[in-house]
């Protein structure tokens, strides 16, 4: 059965409503790598909201991708599991250490890339505070690899952000656990395929993946340390593309380029040869 195309482009569902509380915020952090060293007082900010010296809990900008949960327009009636392919947050305020909120999702482009090429669904989720406010917005594409040939249009996706040709300006390696997806997946995602060998096996991978988002996380956490300086309202935007899994225990090098307030960024596994994050962007602001 082929996608319908008019009842696809008009999907939405408003009004989902989400709350979290500092204990989300705080595994959030954890599921991403943070407090790993727990003498770092910077990053025990985003962890512990106990301290000797009174300070504020700080919360890790791309928390916003799982705060409403799966918040989505509604069920897309896809022939095949799509697959995660670009995450892009622009965030309004900060956020803040708990709320209550709405949250209203909508498609906004569907592109068929032709019989056996598959079609990609893009759409967007606005996150609400209690007053209506927006707090970020979070821009979604996912790939369906047996949907393509339904008819749709077939114009260009939008162009990804362009990498700097020089040579990256900082390169930092931030490691991952052998059990981050055990942690990560507490966040929300549970899908077997982040913490069942068997099943991971039967997916075609030697073992289970960790969680694109957080791989997504930790290129976030790699921005706040180094140009940011730990401070999440100096991350205006944050987009990236998923273009290979990371495994649970792998390092990730993170290369990053700076010109004005627009970091660039991608993610390699050097270990494997592989490329995990492509054309990454991240605004300040």
């Amino acid at each position: 059965m082929s996608i319908n195309y008019e009842e696809l482009v008009g999907l939405k569902s408003l009004g989902q409503t989400y709350s979290y509380g500092q204990r989300d915020v705080m595994l959030y952090a954890l599921g991403i790598g943070m407090g790993a060293d727990p003498t770092n007082e910077q990053e025990l900010a985003f962890v512990n909201e106990i301290s000797a010296r009174p300070r504020p809990l700080k919360v890790v900008p791309t928390f916003a991708s799982v705060a409403a949960g799966f918040a989505e327009p509604g069920d897309m009636k896809l022939n095949s599991l799509a697959l995660d392919g670009e995450r892009d947050i622009t965030f309004h305020n900060l956020l803040p250490t708990a709320a209550h909120g709405v949250a209203d999702s909508f498609v906004t482009g569907v592109y068929d890339k032709g019989k056996g090429n598959g079609a990609v669904i893009s759409y967007e989720t606005v996150l609400k505070d209690s007053r209506a406010e927006p707090l970020a917005t979070l821009v979604t594409s996912y790939f369906a690899p047996h949907d393509g040939g339904f008819g749709g249009l077939s114009i260009a996706q939008p162009k990804p952000h362009q990498i700097p040709t020089r040579s990256p300006d900082r390169t930092i390696d931030i490691c991952t656990r052998p059990d981050q997806g055990l942690i990560y997946r507490l966040c929300g995602d549970r899908h077997p395929l982040h913490s069942d060998p068997d099943y991971a096996r039967r997916a075609g991978f030697p073992k289970p993946i960790l969680h694109g988002l957080c791989t997504y996380g930790i290129s976030c956490r790699g921005i706040l340390s180094t140009y940011a300086d730990y401070d999440p309202s100096a991350i205006k935007r944050h987009a990236a593309r998923f273009s290979a899994p990371v495994y649970p225990g792998d390092t990730v090098t993170l290369d990053i380029w700076k010109d004005d307030n627009v970091i660039s960024f991608e993610a390699r596994v050097k270990a494997r040869g592989v490329k995990v994050i492509k054309n990454g962007i991240t605004v300040l602001g």
